[in-house]
């Protein structure tokens, strides 16, 4: 791939430093979703903690990345990426000898933080060292379609894994990755590249951890069965929390977000409509994970096989849409992606027990080009719209749409997935003749997930096939109310981008008036 004139020296091996960086990152947030069928059998774990499990490391992630891309850009970029890997590696090892599912989101966690380190200063980088222009789009096309390509690969690659070896080891795969990752930004990647001299608002920092963390916590508890008044605590504190950063950025000298640059048109919506689209990836990957395996029989490596059309989309994508972002715009590319995504949720909403495969093949290879056209015109408005010297504001909010996107709509439409099977578990049990034979315990264990339903079925040998049909059809009662969760979301993005973002001759006007 032409790199550009204004690439920097060894430009390619730069860049293949930063693109493994990004892969380490990327394969640790979905390794968790193909292991939480097999999690949740070892430890009888509810739907609910299963989510928490799937979604800890974006969890950490979004809580991570404004604050430590704040003081990459001014302590140093590379040493940011460098510790960032390695400390994913610690966090990966801590998981896999996880001893409760309490445990395995704790290490999680870290994991997520340490991403937070490293990710973030991927793009931060690339804004550095890659000049505006055709070449730099190219840049971001590549490492946004690698970066979601690794995640759709940690799938496959965690499914062989789990053919062969139990789940711990699926939280290690980075760790080979990781060590080629570290020994090229080692030596490839420049030590400072337009760092900043400010001072870093670490109370800002403080409070868009505890906002973000209490906002995707809250999400993922407010819908699942009896978490309603702690999800609304958590809710209006993240709101409160959301309020006091506000006003700290508004009034601070060096802000750790600079609302000057936050809010032009070109910087948060596409930063919204890039949220909306990876968290809808995200989500529709963990529903999906566990509806092939749960409904439709699937084994983890099936499942995880199953959604890599995605990676040839995401592929073919990236030089498309990076075109289409030079010649149409920030506006009319987001909107050619919005259209793929919205036909992706509508075939999943076909899915039942015997689809054939070229059905679910279809949804994961037209998300994958939905996802692509969204974020490459998205990321490259957000660095276009940043000074260089706030390359790390740009960098971490990309990474915020799809940390925090992915992290709220995977905590949203796993909850919508546990309510809705709890409810439609519990209407079988009213319906069912033997109901007022069914203890308290037993009732709630049904409802708990489809794990804990299995374990049930095991124990009475007799009602097996009932529970467990039941339990498929519960869980796809609960996957299709996800599904069309997701396709409201879709919607919404889609009207949002194409009312508040400027027209391609309106946005070539601001960029010229920006440089003049």
């Amino acid at each position: 791939m032409e790199l550009g004139q204004d690439a920097p020296p060894r430009a390619g091996w730069t860049l293949t430093a930063l693109l493994f960086a990004a892969v380490v990152c990327n394969i640790n947030t979905v390794v968790a979703a193909i292991a939480v069928p097999e999690v949740g059998a070892q430890f009888d774990a509810s739907q609910s903690a299963l989510s928490l499990v799937a979604l800890a490391t974006g969890l950490g992630l979004s809580i991570s990345v404004l604050y430590l891309g704040a003081l990459a850009d001014r302590y140093g970029r590379k040493q940011m990426l460098l510790a960032g890997i390695a400390f994913t590696v610690g966090g990966g090892v801590f998981s896999s000898l996880s001893w409760s599912v309490e445990s395995l989101v704790v290490g999680q966690v870290l994991v997520g933080i340490a991403g937070g380190m490293a990710f973030p200063t991927t793009l931060s980088l690339i804004a550095a060292l890659w000049a505006a222009g055709p070449g730099r789009t190219r840049v971001i096309a590549l490492w946004s379609s690698v970066s979601s390509m690794a995640t759709v690969c940690g799938s496959v690659v965690a499914g062989a894994v789990l053919m062969v070896a139990s789940w711990p080891w699926v939280f290690v795969l980075s760790v080979p990755i990781a060590v080629v990752a570290f020994a090229l930004v080692l030596v490839f990647v420049p030590s400072r590249v337009g760092e900043s001299g400010d001072p870093v608002d670490h109370i800002g920092g403080v409070l868009s951890a505890g906002a973000l963390g209490s906002l995707v916590l809250g999400v993922s508890v407010v819908l699942a069965p009896g978490g309603g008044a702690v999800g609304a605590a958590l809710l209006a504190t993240a709101v409160v929390l959301l309020v006091l950063f506000a006003w700290r950025q508004a009034r601070a000298r060096f802000p750790l977000f600079d609302l000057r640059v936050g809010r032009q048109r070109l910087f948060w919506l596409p930063a919204v409509g890039g949220l909306l689209a990876v968290g809808t990836l995200s989500g529709a990957l963990f529903v999906g994970e566990q509806f092939m395996q749960s409904v439709m029989g699937y084994d983890p490596l099936e499942a995880g096989l199953a959604v890599t059309p995605a990676v040839a989309s995401l592929l073919l994508a990236a030089p498309l849409s990076a075109r289409a972002t030079d010649r149409l715009g920030t506006r009319s590319t987001m909107l050619v992606g919005y259209g793929f995504l919205l036909v992706a949720m509508l075939s999943m909403l076909l899915w039942r027990e015997h689809t054939p495969y070229p059905l679910l093949g279809i949804g994961f290879f037209v998300i994958g080009l939905g996802v692509t056209f969204v974020m490459t015109p998205s990321r490259r408005a957000l660095t276009s719209s940043t000074p260089v010297q706030r390359a790390g504001m740009a960098s971490a909010t990309s990474d915020l749409q799809g940390d925090l996107g992915g992290a709220v709509m995977q905590a949203l439409l796993g909850a919508v997935l546990a309510s809705g099977f709890a409810a439609a578990f519990a209407a079988r049990i009213a319906a069912s003749p033997q109901a007022a034979l069914v203890s308290d315990e037993v009732t709630h264990a049904l409802q708990s997930s489809f794990a804990s339903a299995a374990h049930v079925a095991a124990q009475h040998p007799r009602f097996s096939d009932e529970i467990l049909d039941a339990a498929k059809a519960s869980l796809l009662d609960g996957s299709v109310l996800a599904f069309l969760i997701g396709t409201g979301v879709i919607l919404v993005g889609a009207i949002a981008v194409r009312v508040g973002l400027p027209s391609r001759a309106e946005e070539a006007r601001a960029a010229h008036s920006a440089r003049a």
